[in-house]
């Protein structure tokens, strides 16, 4: 059996990440599916905070994703998933501050959750939800527009990194929604990106080992515990 173990629920953005940097880093682990004790006494004895992913290896338990991140890319630095200048690495560093920050928020709390996650369960999704989120993602795909339009394949450059694979979770669930599917034209760098990473032998293999798109049943309490109100 691996030594590692990620712990969280496969549709989890976050548990995605993690998923993604360790296949890119050929790290044989196993998954533990914490949909049915999500919420438990057993889960908060992982992540106190209710959340996912938590990272296992061997006898070491860690949360957060940006810990985790942290964490894999030290224990396991090859190949590497940083750049090499401390600038460089700053622009890797403000790009996921600006998934936790711009992206996710709006693109999954809002828009996902409404359209992909909600309507699954038999929850009405809330129109001013998503239409809250819609201009906040224009400007967040206008901003990666930008940036991705200096002769840029990936994010920093020729080279994925960390960065990319935080923020391909976010836009891949965007592009199920309706919403999505009529935003993401007017991007066409955005659209080239995605159209990259979906091409990486990483993202293939991770796709690949993925289960069928199943309802998320212990979301039933997020339209009460955490779902914007407009």
């Amino acid at each position: 059996m691996p030594d590692v173990t990620v712990v969280g629920f496969p549709r989890s953005t976050f548990v995605q990440i993690v998923r993604l940097i360790l296949t890119h880093k050929e790290v044989p682990y196993a998954f533990r599916d914490l949909e049915p004790e999500m919420g438990t006494s057993a889960h908060l004895a992982l992540h106190p905070f209710d959340r996912v992913p938590i990272l296992r290896h061997a006898d070491f338990t860690l949360y957060e994703t940006s810990a985790i991140a942290a964490y894999l890319e030290e224990t396991f630095p090859t190949p590497t998933l940083q750049p090499d200048t401390p600038r460089e690495r700053a622009r890797m560093n403000q790009w996921i501050s600006a998934v936790n920050s711009y992206f996710y928020p709006y693109m999954i709390y809002h828009v996902s959750h409404e359209r992909n996650v909600f309507p699954q369960l038999g929850i009405a999704s809330d129109e001013a939800v998503v239409a809250h989120a819609m201009p906040k993602i224009e400007v967040a795909l206008q901003v990666m527009e930008s940036e991705l339009s200096n002769g840029k394949e990936y994010l920093l450059g020729p080279e994925v990194t960390l960065a990319d694979y935080y923020l391909l979770p976010s836009t891949y669930a965007f592009g199920l929604a309706p919403e999505g599917k009529a935003l993401y034209p007017k991007f066409p760098r955005v659209c080239d990106w995605r159209e990259q990473m979906e091409a990486l032998p990483t993202v293939q293999r991770f796709r690949a080992a993925q289960p069928p798109r199943a309802p998320i049943e212990h979301a039933r309490k997020w339209a009460v515990s955490h779902r914007p109100k407009y």
